[in-house]
């Protein structure tokens, strides 16, 4: 028989989930800063999953949200200046993570965990303290492994298809209290090695008590000048 005789076979259809985050928390006891959301997953026809290698990708979606005047200008830095936001504004990813959602039928909640970090270097971060108050809309994008049987038994692996993803939104004051719980009143700034000895010899020679100090020093000398 030829190749052109064989019927063609087409693999079955895997499963068909819907994503959706409920609700954004603090994790409590946690080492670093870190977020928790809760996430639905829902399978047709109640279709039992044996596992899920889940690969999350989140960003923020910058484009959907106002900013007022002091907003505007702690994002300068990111966006330049607010006439020309409507070509500098984008959206900015955050973080990508993985997790293993274990079995279930008809639907399961699990808890996406998100450290965050207070280093104002990182483009998120920066983003996150600028804002005073609403929510930061957030787009969640999913792909990964779906483990399930057939009718017949047998072990399947299919791939999540690349139209998998909801949007949430954040309100800043779950992200606040997030960082409070480890950084309250406080900011991290990193300096280079020789930034930071000469800050340390300028706060020495001076006889100043705190690096709070010897900035406000350094910043009020600035003004003067």
């Amino acid at each position: 028989m030829s190749a052109i005789d064989h019927p063609l076979r087409t693999a079955a259809p895997g499963p068909q989930l819907r994503f959706a985050v409920q609700e954004a928390s603090s994790l409590n006891f946690a080492a670093v800063p870190t977020l928790k959301f809760a996430l639905r997953i829902e399978v047709a026809e109640a279709q039992p999953i044996n596992a899920i290698l889940l690969d999350v990708q989140i960003q923020i979606a910058a484009r959907r949200r106002g900013y007022g005047s002091e907003e505007q200008e702690r994002l300068l830095e990111l966006f330049g200046t607010p006439e020309r936001w409507r070509t500098t504004l984008r959206t900015l990813p955050w973080l990508r993570t993985t997790m293993v959602v274990p079995a279930f039928a008809g639907c399961t909640a699990v808890d996406l965990q998100v450290p965050c970090t207070y280093d104002l270097e990182v483009t998120a971060a920066r983003y996150f303290a600028a804002l005073e108050d609403g929510t930061v809309p957030l787009e969640f994008l999913f792909s990964g492994s779906v483990f399930f049987k057939t009718a017949a038994g047998a072990l399947q692996t299919v791939r999540l298809g690349s139209d998998q993803e909801t949007d949430f939104d954040l309100p800043i004051a779950v992200w606040r209290a997030t960082m409070d719980r480890h950084f309250r009143g406080s900011a991290w700034l990193r300096l280079g090695d020789d930034s930071f000895k000469r800050l340390c010899a300028y706060k020495a020679r001076h006889a100043l008590p705190s690096f709070d100090a010897a900035i406000d020093s350094l910043i009020g000398s600035e003004a003067t000048q």
